[in-house]
């Protein structure tokens, strides 16, 4: 069925085109500017993420063979890669950081009610980072190693639909625990992290703040057992304790007491310890916590493997931050249009679909049906019926 608008453009209906005009007002993006607007450059990144194109030339000449269907795409003239380079090296990418920012928040308000499989209201969050490897002699400005440059793309998961609510995009050499000074703590949410952010001030800091945190131990954490409560052994539990801080600055550093799990995988009979300032959940409900974590490490895993992130159509720091964002912003983006129109297919079968059918004019909750028989549409009253039998 023909419904006059390509799939492309019935996603882009979902932008809220109101507020990123405000956006692109507030950072002077459409300045000076003659053919190609902020809005058509995030079509055509858009674009490019959702049918893997790797490489400006790709994307002009994948654009250029379909010059009849560009109008409908939103997009008044011929792509050129010139224009779009000098688009992404030029406009500020917090243009693209704002309008993630609205997505992301319409996306947290959509998945609010999904169930974690804990019985837990609280909001919970996964910390974590991945690194991005470059050239160093092509990105200077990312320095790694000595012969290596990258980027880290430091992320807080939301783990109700897997929505990235605080991303922060810095050079290789930015250790992880750093980004506790500027992560953005909510009271009475959950933040679940790996050893590798184990700072006593930092998370002494999130304490002051009534959020709770989740981590585990390093090896050798000088603690004194405060008192300890009896577990039952045969579920993993091996203790729960509370701790204080044995050493003169540790204690200063965190002069209130710790929640210390010793749990042993029944599966693998691996020991893990974990520390947390919650004192009342039980400590099965904080293993889960923790195991969660591995959520944000298959966002990563996912959206390497499916979003345009490792291939750069620029070498600049601005252009590089500006495809990230843009990326992230149509994974939300693909979120939204998941949950709006209930679709029960992955986020993986939506982007497989859209990377072949972006130029169809079919009805979009129709193509999305993974039931054959649901995709036929019927025919509507203002069509005539050759065969009515």
């Amino acid at each position: 069925m023909n419904v006059g608008k390509t799939l492309f453009a019935q996603i882009m209906e979902f932008i809220p085109w109101t507020s990123f005009t405000r956006i692109v007002a507030r950072h002077s993006g459409n300045a000076r500017v003659r053919r190609l607007t902020c809005a058509e450059q995030f079509r055509v990144m858009a674009f490019a993420q959702l049918t893997w194109r790797e490489s400006l030339r790709d994307i002009e000449v994948t654009l250029g063979a379909n010059a009849t269907k560009l109008y409908s795409m939103g997009l008044r003239h011929a792509i050129h890669r010139s224009t779009l380079a000098d688009a992404n090296e030029l406009r500020s990418w917090r243009i693209w950081a704002d309008l993630a920012a609205v997505l992301i928040r319409r996306a947290r308000k959509l998945y609010r009610d999904e169930d974690l499989g804990l019985d837990l209201s609280n909001a919970v969050y996964a910390l974590d980072a991945t690194t991005i490897d470059l050239c160093l002699s092509l990105f200077d400005w990312a320095p790694f190693r000595s012969t290596k440059a990258a980027i880290k793309l430091h992320t807080l998961l939301d783990l109700r639909g897997a929505i990235p609510t605080f991303i922060h995009i810095s050079d290789g050499k930015l250790h992880d625990v750093n980004v506790l000074d500027i992560l953005p703590v909510e009271a009475g949410a959950f933040y679940v992290m790996d050893r590798g952010y184990l700072d006593f001030t930092r998370l002494y800091q999130m304490d002051q703040a009534r959020a709770f945190f989740v981590t585990r131990a390093k090896r050798g954490m000088d603690a004194r057992r405060v008192y300890s409560t009896a577990t039952d052994r045969a579920t993993g539990v091996m203790c729960d304790q509370h701790v204080a801080l044995s050493g003169f600055y540790a204690a200063k550093d965190y002069p209130a007491h710790l929640r210390r799990i010793r749990f042993q995988d029944p599966g693998s009979g691996k020991t893990l310890v974990f520390l947390t300032n919650n004192m009342l959940l039980p400590p099965l409900t904080i293993a889960a916590l923790y195991k969660s974590r591995w959520q944000v490490e298959l966002f990563f895993k996912w959206i390497k493997q499916h979003l345009r992130i490792k291939k750069f159509l620029g070498t600049s720091e601005n252009a590089v931050k500006t495809q990230i964002w843009c990326a992230v912003s149509t994974y939300v983006l693909i979120a939204i249009v998941k949950k709006e129109l209930q679709l029960d297919a992955s986020l993986y079968t939506l982007l497989q679909i859209l990377s072949v059918s972006v130029f169809e004019k079919t009805e979009i909750s129709c193509v999305f049906r993974l039931d054959p028989q649901a995709r036929e549409v019927p025919i509507g009253a203002n069509q005539l019926s050759l065969f009515d039998f």
